[in-house]
């Protein structure tokens, strides 16, 4: 490699880690108590809680969504989901007048119509997931994080490209245990740094994607579910809406075999102004986090279309349980931990041997 060429590629690297090293180090230690948000919930939040009338049938969604509604009245229906462990339906709604983004929720005790304690997460990891999604600055946090994602991986191509013509006289994985501190912590540095590159390039990359929700949804909502609504005229006032439990049976005749996730009524963003989204989900660990939506005619409660998501939301879909290591149990989420740790390692040493350099004695 030329000299010309090694010099780009060190500025590279140096540029891309230096602007992104705080930001990256925040998002290593607040993601490691993340990997295991759910086992550290069972533990810390009480998990005692049995429907009032379990022998009872349980009531319809329109039941459901009627004892919702009549707890927040003025409001119409944004979403309906479903708890994977409890016989609990929750119903979100909006205030068509109010402030944007404000909903209202309410867990639905589905064996009696009360209400059910919410299924909340600890505060401490409320505050931290939301420090590592968006910093609570919203959108803009969300885009400045992904642009922090973009210069890990620019850091990380440019370590890789580095790591032959830097490390060319010493075998693989060399560690020079009996030099200075400053050289052991280089060779610390540059081995946890290509060993770990796949890794961190993945994690990288899925934590990008994840920042693009709010457009990829949007994008997609404007161009692949733009066209279904070309033959109506105006949404269906909420009261002349076909049966909600019709809506969804019609939609599990359209996708028999999967599981039922969550229902967007129409004007929310997963669904039209005109169409019901009932969407379902895989049975296996892979499929569970990919999701199909159902469309169902609001005025009708006949089937619009059944409309396989994009790649692109595809790959959101996908990309945060990857990003979290939540696909394959505990075993996995361990060797995500300790892959976190050697990037925290990677990252410290980064700065050590950069605030190190400038107070290097002449040789």
């Amino acid at each position: 490699m030329k000299t010309r060429t090694i010099r780009a590629w060190t500025l590279v690297h140096k540029w891309s880690s230096l602007v992104s090293t705080l930001f990256l180090l925040m998002l290593c230690v607040t993601g490691l108590p993340l990997v295991f948000t759910h086992e550290i919930e069972e533990v810390l939040l009480p998990q005692a809680w049995t429907p009032a009338n379990p022998e009872a049938p349980p009531l319809s969604l329109d039941q459901v969504l009627a004892a919702g509604l009549a707890l927040h009245p003025g409001e119409v229906p944004a979403f309906m989901s479903f708890d994977e462990d409890r016989p609990v339906v929750n119903v979100t709604s909006v205030d068509p007048n109010g402030p944007a983004g404000k909903y209202s929720f309410e867990p639905i005790d589905r064996t009696s119509g009360e209400v059910a304690p919410p299924v909340a997460g600890h505060p401490v990891m409320e505050f931290l997931l939301q420090l590592h999604t968006d910093m609570f600055l919203g959108l803009p946090g969300m885009l400045f994080l992904g642009l922090m994602g973009l210069m890990l991986i620019g850091a990380v191509v440019s370590g890789v490209v580095l790591y032959a013509p830097f490390m060319r006289r010493l075998p693989f994985g060399t560690v020079r245990a009996r030099k200075a501190a400053r050289t052991r912590w280089l060779d610390y540095h540059n081995l946890l740094g290509v060993v770990t590159a796949g890794w961190v390039l993945v994690v990288g990359a899925t934590g990008v994607i994840n920042t693009l929700a709010t457009p990829i949804l949007a994008y997609w909502k404007n161009t692949a579910l733009k066209e279904l609504t070309v033959a109506y005229d105006a949404p269906a006032p909420a009261g002349e809406r076909a049966s909600l439990d019709a809506a969804v049976a019609r939609a599990k005749q359209a996708l028999p075999g999967m599981k039922l996730q969550f229902v967007a009524f129409p004007g929310t963003d997963y669904s039209t102004d005109h169409h019901y989204a009932v969407f379902f989900h895989g049975d296996t660990p892979l499929t569970t986090h990919l999701t199909t939506p159902a469309l169902i005619d609001a005025r009708t409660g006949e089937l619009a279309a059944v409309a396989p998501t994009p790649w692109y939301v595809k790959a959101l879909s996908l990309s945060q349980p990857l990003h979290f290591g939540d696909y394959g149990g505990l075993a996995l989420k361990i060797l995500w931990a300790l892959l976190d740790i050697a990037t925290i390692v990677i990252l410290g040493s980064g700065l050590y041997l950069w605030l190190g350099k400038g107070r290097r004695k002449p040789a």
